[in-house]
């Protein structure tokens, strides 16, 4: 221990260090990991059989950290379910599943892998980090027993949850998070009692993580953004895409622009499930992205971010999602507006009948402005301006207000609203807006082939979406996503 009279310089010492490890940026990593899955089974494999199936994967994910570490990252994600992937009745995945404790304690598995009991995962993911000097998080699943006196405890007597970990570049756990909200199929897990806000602090920002299916909930996505003030978040995820607005890649990059952080998102790959779509992006767009619906490949992204986005000159400032919207003019209903469904939601739509003009669309409180004009639209495409103001209730239920212009799946107005991949139109200019009674709205706009517009379009103080480019590529929809989560 050191003798009283040295504490203080060494404290000086050791925060003047901190400061001088501390960067203006930093290089991040994430990677979409084609996931090695085990044999259908009701029934648990032995342990044995477990840890094999499990390191074939971290084989893996530790290919893509040195590779990553061997080009400056600083910190990779790793996909959820990415250690084991996701073909588990409740019983099923118990070996698979380790003690993880409480960060608190101060542990480096590399170190010490049975300070807490066999962790042979962690004490993996945990050398990973260590011998490549680099951040590592992963997805894993933690146990904890309970017993009768808990009236929440499962009859098995012991909780399971889908769990974040992240270690240090020391290989030290760091961070740890259950998730909350579990998507519907996720019955081998437990979620925790309240939900947790977890954060931790590195030399290049202040990091959150959370996972998937979270993403779209007030707790702990928008907790971590708007109260804990993180500059960047983490986010594994399997996430099987949705076209026409939530896609992975363009979901995700509207996102980190509507909340004003960096998010790095790993995916799982699995085209059979329509899984793919990672990316590294920050506020004023997708730093680099992978969507590949072709082959079963994985694929690590690099790039470099700013450590602290809201202090960027070209951090975004603050919208008034309504403002334009609430001065134009509202429309009445006219036997021009048809019905039509998006992901179960039930959508108002009126078809763009002219290669030019300005349309509004009502549903309930929420009018949709669009003006627009093509450059040249193809005889066999037919664009509609829709609204939806409502609860979506089909995998979850929360409270959505959205504003898009997209391209119908053929001329007839009843496919509108259906998965569309591809287009030829182009436009000289469009310009959404809405008259959202929430602010968090989250600007997509995504082009033919299921490409980004980075940098190709902009959202004004107003609440303008308003495209730079002339002509924009081929669209396949412009949206608003407003997620209204005081209604829910």
């Amino acid at each position: 221990m050191l003798p009283s009279q040295l504490l203080l310089p060494a404290a000086v010492f050791a925060l003047t260090v901190l400061q001088a490890l501390a960067s203006d940026t930093f290089i991040a990593a994430v990677y979409e990991h084609a996931v090695i899955l085990p044999d259908a089974t009701h029934k648990p494999v032995s342990p044995d059989d477990a840890l094999a199936l499990m390191n074939k994967n971290m084989d893996v994910l530790e290919g893509a950290i040195k590779e990553a570490a061997q080009q400056g990252a600083h910190i990779i994600v790793t996909p959820e379910d990415g250690i084991y992937g996701w073909r588990f009745t409740r019983e099923a995945i118990y070996p698979y599943l380790e003690d993880i404790p409480d960060p608190t304690v101060n542990w480096i598995p590399c170190i010490n892998p049975t300070r807490f009991g066999p962790a042979p995962v962690q004490e993996r993911l945990s050398c990973m980090a260590r011998n490549n000097s680099i951040y590592v998080v992963a997805n894993m699943g933690d146990k904890k027993p309970c017993n009768s006196s808990d009236p929440s405890c499962p009859s098995d007597g012991r909780y399971h949850y889908n769990t974040d970990v992240v270690f240090d570049p020391e290989g030290k756990l760091v961070a740890r998070y259950h998730k909350y909200n579990l998507f519907m199929p996720e019955t081998q897990f437990n979620y925790p009692k309240e939900p947790e806000a977890v954060t931790f602090e590195t030399p290049f920002g202040k990091f959150g993580v959370f996972t998937c299916f979270d993403i779209l909930f007030r707790e702990p996505a928008v907790v971590l953004v708007s109260e804990l003030q993180v500059d960047s978040v983490l986010f594994p995820t399997a996430w099987m895409n949705v076209l026409p607005f939530l896609t992975a890649v363009e979901f995700h990059s509207a996102w980190a622009m509507g909340m004003g952080v960096n998010f790095l998102a790993a995916n799982t790959h699995r085209t059979s499930m329509s899984m793919t779509g990672s990316g590294i992006y920050a506020p004023d767009g997708a730093r680099t992205y992978y969507y590949n619906m072709e082959t079963e490949d994985g694929r690590l992204l690099i790039a470099e971010l700013n450590s602290h986005p809201r202090l960027s000159p070209a951090s975004p400032s603050a919208v008034n999602w309504s403002s334009y919207a609430w001065s134009a003019q509202r429309s009445s209903p006219n036997d021009q507006d048809f019905e039509g469904v998006v992901f179960h939601d039930r959508f108002t739509f009126r078809e763009l009948t002219k290669p030019e003009g300005t349309v509004t669309v009502c549903q309930k409180d929420l009018c949709c402005h669009l003006s627009y004009r093509m450059a040249g639209k193809e005889e066999d495409e037919v664009y509609v301006l829709g609204a939806f103001d409502g609860l979506h209730v089909v995998e979850g239920q929360y409270y959505l207000q959205i504003c898009t212009m997209l391209k119908c799946k053929s001329p007839d107005l009843k496919t509108c609203g259906q998965p569309v991949e591809t287009a030829r139109t182009e436009f000289e200019m469009f310009s959404l807006s809405g008259t959202f009674g929430t602010n968090y709205v989250f600007p997509e706009v995504l082009y033919s082939g299921v490409q980004l517009a980075p940098g190709e379009f902009e959202v004004l103080n107003d609440g303008r979406l308003m495209s730079k480019t002339r002509p924009t590529k081929p669209v396949v929809t412009v949206t608003l996503f407003g997620r209204w989560y005081e209604k829910d």
